[in-house]
């Protein structure tokens, strides 16, 4: 996620030249200051949404995935009947007239997918450790009210079940909740903020956690890392916003109705892993279809020609890297500016990318490599998911290296060269220290992080490309897409399929490189 943290850009200290098509070296960052907030009312202001009105799409059957279908191009549509026991939400947004206060209410179908009995359901409050306030209030298990347990800061929901779910048995759980939004991008690069007009809602809704072999998967994430780990799951949203304001959303709207204040928008999304929502009175569409993808930038009008070349970079990713590793799944893909602190941050079906590169029209150096990496975690976060903040080299280190390929395929020998010398002035910093790129982010200090998971990291790639040879390598990289879809690699899973591919072993260069 958070790449580059572009508030300490300095290009005084810049250890490679850069031109049109290379995303220089980028320093490390300073650490994060403490967040300032300015006090924000506990409560909404009185806001007149019209009744919602019980239509059958928040009463879809849990089971009936067809109304995901249209969002998925034709050759991933299959997977809608490989994922029956996927968690599904069906979630209410209301975003107020003032764009930060939210409410809202949903009902999440979960389902037990361990081979033990849960006794307890582990769901996640981001809002409360991203400089927000989430309250949860009604909260019930197939109708029958229950009392939660709170821990880590407020953002962990424990609902406690009156008999323990088998595998295979389901639960619903429902709950309303109300969400303040913090009016500044200082605390995790202001994935969940509302600033300079435009509202970026990540991570607002109650999300269920991960449970693997370590138990409930559950912690505070480190600023410097990404926020989620999350299964594949189902979304249904119905939002509804001031009429005044665009609002981009993970997946595809089903249908719309526009009031005289307010309108009403009905989404799904899936499969994905998180639900993204931005807003703003500002943003202009500007949209393209490149075979069955739809790709749509929204940015003030007068960053429209950044906004135009956005698309363009994104159609090239996509082409590029369909033909690489996977389909890219989706029928959309949807580009917003925003004013966070990073260069790009990526979500399902969406990313969002900081609205100062924009400024010269996507001359800016950082511009294209920036488009082009998030346009890569639609396949390594989000197609082939992982623990992003024990095992961040999965999808950073790895995106960074799909970005080289990019380059490669898109400016040949010297777009390769250019883009590589990037990284390894980002590896420089630290001054090339041997440190493994397979540590968690809170293992880290945020030079290393910068340096290791972002410099280091995509030099492996290479180094294992070399020991490989290109075409095992990149037969091994299409397995590995194609085979872990809306699943959760694992370092082990990745060196296993490489060496299947290459008929080697490969322990001393993993060794050498990737385990601590």
């Amino acid at each position: 996620m958070k790449k580059l943290i572009a508030s300490f850009l300095t290009f005084s200290l810049l250890a490679v030249s850069c031109n049109f098509f290379t995303q220089t070296a980028t320093p490390p960052p300073s650490p994060l200051p403490a967040p300032s907030f300015s006090p924000t009312p506990s409560s909404p202001p009185t806001t007149a949404f019209p009744p919602t009105n019980e239509s059958d799409f928040l009463d879809t059957p849990w089971d009936d995935f067809s109304i995901f279908k249209d969002g998925l191009i034709p050759s991933a549509q299959p997977v809608l009947e490989k994922l029956p026991h996927a968690t599904v939400y069906h979630i209410e947004l209301n975003i107020a007239g003032d764009l930060y206060h939210v409410t809202g209410a949903q009902d999440v179908r979960y389902t037990n997918n361990e081979n033990i009995e849960l006794g307890e359901i582990h769901l996640r409050l981001f809002p409360n450790i991203l400089g927000g306030e989430m309250k949860i209030s009604n909260l019930r298990v197939d109708d029958t009210p229950v009392k939660p347990r709170y821990g880590l800061q407020n953002s962990l929901l424990i609902v406690p079940l009156a008999q323990a779910l088998k595998p295979g048995e389901s639960a619903v759980i429902h709950m309303d909740f109300s969400v303040v939004v913090p009016q500044s991008v200082e605390l995790n690069y202001g994935v969940l903020a509302y600033e300079d007009n435009v509202l970026a809602l990540a991570h607002v809704y109650p999300m269920v956690a991960v449970y693997n072999e370590e138990g409930w998967n559950e912690e505070i994430p480190p600023q410097s890392g990404d926020v989620t780990f999350s299964d594949a799951s189902f979304y249904l949203v119905r939002v509804t916003a001031p009429r005044n304001v665009t609002v981009v959303a993970s997946g595809r709207v089903v249908n719309a109705e526009v009031g005289e204040q307010v309108q009403i928008l009905n989404v799904a999304s899936g499969p994905a892993r998180d639900f993204y929502l931005a807003a703003s009175p500002d943003y202009e569409e500007t949209s393209e279809r490149f075979g069955n993808v739809t790709i749509r930038s929204y940015a003030p009008d007068w960053l429209k020609d950044g906004s135009h070349e956005a698309v363009n970079v994104a159609s090239r990713a996509i082409e590029i890297f369909s033909s690489r590793y996977a389909p890219y799944p989706y029928t959309e893909l949807d580009i917003v500016t925003t004013p966070t602190l990073a260069l790009g941050i990526e979500y399902p079906g969406a990313i969002a990318i900081t609205s100062w590169i924009y400024e010269d029209g996507g001359a800016n150096p950082y511009f294209e490599g920036t488009v082009a990496h998030e346009v890569g975690h639609q396949w390594f976060y989000n197609l082939v998911g992982d623990d992003q903040l024990d095992e961040p080299w999965l999808d950073e280190s790895l995106t960074q290296f799909v970005t080289l390929q990019y380059f490669s395929d898109e400016y040949g020998e010297e777009g390769e060269a250019e883009f590589r010398s990037s990284l390894e002035g980002r590896w420089a910093y630290i001054g090339n220290e041997n440190i493994p790129i397979d540590l968690p982010v809170a293992e880290y200090t945020d030079y290393e992080y910068s340096a290791i998971v972002y410099g280091r990291g995509p030099l492996f790639f290479v180094e294992l490309r070399r020991e490989m040879g290109d075409a095992a390598f990149d037969a091994f990289l299409k397995e590995y897409t194609q085979t872990l879809s809306w699943d959760i690699a694992t370092s082990e899973t990745l060196q296993s399929l490489a060496e299947k591919n290459c008929s080697c072993e490969l322990d001393e260069i993993f060794n050498e490189w990737v385990y601590p």
